[in-house]
């Protein structure tokens, strides 16, 4: 080939090579255009189910859109230092639930079964595991003097037991006063070295018959008494010597709470059962007792120490067979039973 032929197939050569050059990058172009778009419609996708999710997290299912001028009429669903009290009709549990659950919360329960008051695990418990706190963490912890007699009980995914031998009393008053005192032992040694959020303190003879839930977290929790939650203050059974810590003298008092329940933060229940405890171990060397021990104590502590959230008489109710007009469901109830047969000293 002549040195003018080398030449020109150098040139066409060149030209087809840079053609296809040009066809190579915007077919890249078009494929990572496309790519990218493709992405953004992915990561679009993403984001929305995202916030979804979250949205669904947050709000649960659908609810009906809450009211700033109707609601429950026939009860006080606030205290005067304005904490709320809990009544049927007054929270939405699909949304209280959707709210706390996503705080991975844990919560310590405790409960007293000494001498005869062992055959009231079993109810207590099953009951528990269908109604109180479901679908949260939940860690019991029994004290009693016959660890022998707990019933098996079949727990739920994140729920256990545990059972703690204390000493067998001979008088039932004994067994309330004491109970302030483990209670401030079992936290402090115990429970504040584990993640717990919140801690209750129930009675073990009740029994659980609708949703005890989330709506009972607080800070400091008190339970209004079934007996006096619609009377005046001058017939509750507060403690009226003098000489006595829980002292509280007449025309004085905001409720009557129950002994049988209360709870709140770890460290505001390790307040509250470190005074209770204390003040009994003065009156004791004063040589006298409160009218209902640790209740008596309680309800000073309560009056002292406002409480951040109550509960209705629907946690702490009379029997699920006496009815009320504000009653709307019986959540816990003391179970029907002789004290006189199963108290040691009645």
């Amino acid at each position: 080939m002549s040195i003018p032929g080398i030449m020109l197939f150098r040139q066409i050569f060149l030209i087809s090579l840079a053609f296809f050059g040009m066809i190579l990058s915007g077919l890249i172009y078009l494929n990572s255009n496309q790519n990218s778009c493709n992405q953004q419609i992915i990561q679009q996708v993403v984001i929305k189910e995202t916030w979804k999710q979250k949205a669904v997290g947050l709000l649960g299912l659908l609810y009906d859109q809450p009211s700033a001028s109707v609601g429950r009429t026939d009860v006080a669903s606030v205290t005067p230092w304005s904490a709320p009290i809990i009544w049927e009709g007054t929270f939405d549990p699909t949304l209280i639930d959707s709210i706390y659950k996503q705080q991975n919360l844990t919560i310590a329960t405790t409960a007293f079964a000494l001498g005869k008051y062992t055959r009231f695990v079993k109810d207590f418990l099953e009951s528990a595991e269908e109604h109180y706190f479901v679908g949260f963490r939940v860690h019991y912890y029994l004290f009693t003097d016959q660890p022998e007699s707990v019933p098996e009980v079949k727990m739920g995914e994140n729920r256990s037991l545990t059972v703690l031998k204390v000493q067998s009393l001979n008088r039932w008053q004994d067994i309330s006063m004491k109970r302030m005192e483990k209670l401030e032992k079992l936290i402090e040694n115990e429970l504040s070295s584990e993640v717990y959020d919140y801690i209750f303190c129930l009675d073990i003879d009740g029994k659980f018959y609708g949703r005890w839930g989330a709506e009972s977290l607080g800070r400091l929790v008190g339970v209004i008494h079934p007996w006096f939650y619609n009377v005046p203050r001058n017939q509750f059974t507060y403690e009226r010597r003098p000489e006595s810590l829980a002292y509280i003298p007449a025309g004085e008092g905001d409720y009557y709470y129950a002994g049988a329940a209360f709870g709140g933060t770890l460290e505001d229940v390790l307040h509250l059962t470190k005074t209770c405890s204390k003040q009994l171990k003065i009156d004791a060397a004063n040589s006298i007792e409160a009218l209902w021990q640790e209740e008596s104590h309680l309800n000073k502590y309560f009056l002292l120490n406002k409480p951040s959230k109550l509960l209705s008489p629907e946690y702490m109710w009379r029997s699920i067979s006496e009815g009320a007009a504000q009653i709307k469901i019986v959540r816990f109830t003391s179970v029907p039973k002789n004290y006189a047969e199963v108290r040691p000293n009645t």
